[in-house]
């Protein structure tokens, strides 16, 4: 493995399967280079999936509840090409060769969420049959689902009804400024902890964070014990765990204590990856 010189560690997101132990984790870094990765949850194995030479909107994108499908958004800025620059595919996680592919074009919407082990939803309301490169008999796309609430079109169209689906709840709408604004999710743990999230909107954000970003309250109902972590780019409950990304690294602790984290443990470091063309198994 080759170690990359950076001035900023890797981005990671991650998006999990609801019915299986599987997850994808998002790595990126060169900010125009993204990695996805296959994470069993049940071994705390992982193994790399693919890379691309552009962007993926990680917080467009989903996993199948059997964590065989991945759905995600993406951007090469190739204009002329056959996907004209952007695109939305669905393909077999961990992999980003599509089984169904939709050119788009431009940034505005794209991605979606599945809606079922085989069906999802596309996140393009001027979709055609035009856009539709690719079709696949593994998955459909359900053109009648409509969902609710009115979220933006973009990111946030998609990654807050994904969080709302997976267990979070809704809280409350902030606004720091006239270019930053969050809205607050939480999400009740095992053992009486409270996961916050705060999901930032910001024009210009913090370097390297880009213009959506996470901050993350852990705290205990019995106890009181609180902590914040504001390097904890992403977080969820895995059973009786917490898990989270920051600086790269992927983590686990147990939540068996009212008062604190179990021991925390490493799950995998993701700087050390590089770029490599890597062809899907299909």
């Amino acid at each position: 493995m080759i170690i990359m010189a950076k001035l900023f560690p890797a981005r990671l997101h991650v998006v999990l399967a609801s019915n299986s132990p599987r997850a994808v984790v998002f790595r990126r870094g060169p900010s125009k280079e993204v990695c996805t990765f296959l994470w069993d949850r049940k071994s705390d194995s992982v193994e790399i999936g693919q890379w691309l030479k552009g962007r993926i909107y990680e917080r467009r994108s989903d996993l199948s509840p059997d964590g065989k499908f991945l759905l995600y958004f993406a951007m090469n800025v190739k204009w002329d090409s056959e996907t004209r620059g952007s695109w939305t595919a669905v393909s077999k996680a961990p992999w980003l060769k599509a089984v169904e592919l939709h050119a788009k074009g431009d940034c505005w919407e794209g991605g979606g969420l599945f809606l079922s082990k085989n069906s999802y939803w596309l996140n393009d309301r001027y979709a055609n049959s035009n856009n539709r490169l690719i079709t696949s008999s593994l998955v459909k796309q359900n053109k009648s689902y409509v969902p609710e609430g009115q979220f933006g079109a973009e990111d946030t169209g998609v990654y807050y009804r994904r969080l709302m689906r997976d267990g979070w709840t809704l809280l409350r709408k902030e606004q720091y400024g006239k270019w930053n604004r969050a809205t607050i999710f939480s999400k009740e743990l095992k053992n009486s902890w409270i996961l916050t999230k705060v999901a930032h909107e910001q024009v210009g954000s913090p370097e390297g964070k880009g213009c959506y970003w996470d901050e993350h309250m852990l705290e205990n109902k019995v106890s009181g014990s609180q902590f914040i972590f504001d390097d904890w780019e992403w977080a969820d409950n895995d059973g009786d765990s917490i898990i989270w990304c920051s600086k790269g690294c992927l983590y686990r602790a147990s939540l068996k204590s009212k008062k604190d984290l179990g021991e925390r443990m490493l799950v995998k470091d993701f700087n050390e990856y590089k770029f490599e063309a890597i062809a899907a198994p299909y």
